[in-house]
């Protein structure tokens, strides 16, 4: 069931990852400008990781060639930064994970390039509200799928449609632990939340249809159908309250 924070020093050491990883995200979404390469950004990530004494989670990962995960407009996960130059109007998606004293903070957001259309910025607040709708639902004693229920409830409100393909997850000395967090599902159903467990959860909301596609990197998903999609995420520990949020500047 992934890891459960049982000491003073391991909690100190994933809220500073998660830090970590809000500061980086808050300068990225700040850098973003029409013509800029997506790959400027990963090299502004390594700037501040450097500056922050922290080492990036994902390059290497399983082979991933980058720091930082940048999906433009169709594309929902796992961009690679590049040679592709951002045009007024559209919507990037930065996921970005970093490890401080052995442990691992991971946080996406979606932000806009110059304006966006309403339906747009629409997508955008509604993918960020199931998060902050799943984060709600998060405390000791209630089920993983009161989560996965909120956060589809949310996003199907809103007239989109949640990605069912990829998931959040447990997080902890490792990116990718169990528990696996689905976008959908039924409350009342799936393991009990445990005061000490830290999840990664993360909304992949798409305008369109769920299906996704994988690209010719082996990287890089999109949507099947080339609809716009959003991205949101954030870390957060279990409480007997309501959840600690770890990826906050």
């Amino acid at each position: 069931m992934g890891i459960v924070i049982k000491s003073e020093r391991e909690i100190a050491a994933m809220r500073r990852a998660g830090r970590v990883v809000a500061i980086v995200l808050e300068v990225l979404s700040g850098s973003i400008r029409p013509g800029m390469k997506t790959k400027e950004l990963d090299v502004i990530a390594v700037r501040e990781l450097k500056k922050l004494e922290a080492k990036p989670s994902f390059k290497g990962y399983h082979g991933f060639p980058a720091n930082l995960c940048v999906s433009v407009n169709d594309e929902i996960v796992h961009g690679i930064p590049g040679e592709r130059v951002l045009t007024e109007g559209d919507i990037v998606s930065l996921d970005f994970g970093a490890i401080y004293d052995g442990f691992q903070g991971d946080a996406a957001v979606t932000v806009s390039v110059g304006e966006v259309k309403p339906e747009v910025k629409r997508l955008i607040e509604t993918t960020k509200d199931a998060l902050e709708a799943g984060i709600a639902r998060a405390y000791a004693g209630a089920r993983l799928g009161d989560i996965s229920a909120a956060i589809q409830s949310c996003a199907e409100s809103g007239g989109y449609s949640v990605i069912r393909e990829y998931t959040g997850h447990g997080i902890g000395r490792q990116m990718h632990e169990e528990p696996q967090i689905p976008n959908f599902g039924q409350p009342g159903t799936g393991p009990v939340l445990k005061k000490g467990m830290v999840l990664a959860l993360e909304p992949m909301v798409s305008m369109g249809d769920w299906q996704t596609r994988l690209g010719s990197d082996h990287w890089t998903v999109s949507m099947a159908d080339g609809s716009l999609s959003a991205h949101f995420e954030h870390t957060i520990a279990i409480t007997d309250a309501e959840a600690e949020v770890l990826t906050v500047v």
